[in-house]
């Protein structure tokens, strides 16, 4: 005789319910990039960028061990306190882009927009900092052409300054669609303007 399982008060015993499923990962596929924050495709983007910086670092190196006497005498030339204000102004709106990433997170719309435009408004005076910078070489007489020092530091100062205008329009692409993805994606390559940044400052600015 089959026999009904029954709880103690007479009721029949609920079934157990079933084990929530594990949320779905939509970069499922990428391996090691999987667990990165944003697209993979952004991720792959920033490490072909750093190869490309970390080529131009190793070919400033290597001319500087060639001619170190001109790299020490051009050096002379350049604003450190204006390369100083600009690292401080990226560091501080790499953190307010990484505050938009929290407000996100938190369900935080409107702040993750006014985190972004905080974020945007400091790579504006960056830029303005770099201009004004170029100006003042370019009033003293100097150019690419002046000598291997000065050709290489417009290079890679110009090069991470269109980055910092690529950035910028990613900032405003993700403002207007401000899904978590989107933001992550977007700041990851932000991050990125600001760590390349914090090299060209002391390489070129400072060690001598």
């Amino acid at each position: 005789m089959n026999v009904e399982d029954r709880a103690p008060s007479g009721e029949t015993r609920a079934e157990a319910a079933p084990a929530p499923a594990a949320p779905h990962n939509p970069n499922e596929g990428w391996g090691p990039l999987s667990g990165l924050p944003g697209n993979p495709i952004m991720w792959l983007l920033i490490a072909s960028e750093l190869l490309v910086f970390g080529a131009a670092f190793v070919g400033y190196a290597g001319a500087r061990i060639m001619d170190p006497q001109t790299f020490v005498e051009s050096q002379d030339h350049l604003n450190r306190l204006a390369g100083a204000l600009n690292t401080m102004v990226l560091l501080t709106s790499g953190y307010f882009a990484a505050r938009a990433v929290a407000a996100i997170e938190a369900g935080d719309s409107r702040m993750n927009r006014l985190w972004l435009l905080a974020a945007g408004s400091l790579g504006v005076v960056f830029l303005i900092v770099k201009f004004f910078e170029y100006a003042e070489k370019a009033e003293a007489g100097i150019g690419m052409e002046t000598n291997t020092f000065f050709t290489l530091y417009y290079l890679i100062t110009g090069f991470h300054a269109l980055h910092v205008v690529f950035g910028l329009v990613i900032l405003a692409i993700i403002a207007k669609w401000n899904s978590l993805e989107n933001i992550e994606t977007g700041t990851a390559f932000w991050h990125m303007v600001d760590l390349i940044w914090v090299i060209v400052f002391p390489v070129i600015y400072v060690m001598r």
